[in-house]
């Protein structure tokens, strides 16, 4: 008997088990035997499909292969597809736009946290540190000229600041989308 013989046979057992057959009788077993519990049925049922799975393949298991992402790339045709807000948004809803209009399953995502260290660094926004001590974003003086600007909002914890920005400053940040994922 072949291997995958072996595992075919093991499969049968294991589904008669799943459907509450004892594999040796082909008696239905007890409604009170273990065997007939909820989860170890299911279990029995997952673990005959991956068999089958193996049986099938001849004797491999079929591995999920993480395939290598490529680093992440927007055309400017593509970026032509960007929808603007007329209404300031902050810069998480500007990068899930962004990455609306990529391949997600082949391609790596932009994070916020890459157009954030760029615009700190290009000088648009400055890192202070607040009297509790916290580290927050503002916008400089040329961030503001840009169309960057902070606003108060109320969530469930309270009053907080936010920095948003205007149709202008999107645009900006997608002229400029190269300069920011170098």
């Amino acid at each position: 008997m072949t291997e995958v013989e072996k595992i075919a046979y093991a499969k049968a057992y294991i589904e008669k088990l799943a459907n509450g057959i004892n594999p040796l009788t082909d008696q239905p077993v007890p409604d009170s035997d273990s065997i007939n519990n909820v989860r170890i049925s299911r279990c029995l049922f997952y673990v005959s499909d991956l068999l089958r799975q193996i049986v099938e393949n001849g004797g491999v298991s079929q591995r999920k292969t993480k395939t290598e992402k490529v680093p992440f790339q927007l055309d400017y045709e593509t970026r032509k597809n960007f929808r603007y807000s007329e209404t300031p948004i902050p810069i998480s809803e500007i990068t899930r736009r962004i990455n609306e209009l990529i391949q997600p399953e082949n391609m790596k995502k932009l994070s916020y946290k890459s157009l954030l260290d760029w615009l700190i660094q290009a000088g648009f926004l400055a890192l202070i540190t607040r009297e509790d001590g916290k580290t927050t974003r503002t916008p400089t003086d040329t961030g503001q000229q840009l169309g960057i600007t902070s606003e108060q909002r109320q969530g469930r914890n309270g009053t907080y600041t936010v920095v948003v920005y205007n149709k202008a400053a999107q645009q900006f940040i997608l002229d400029n989308l190269d300069a920011t994922i170098e």
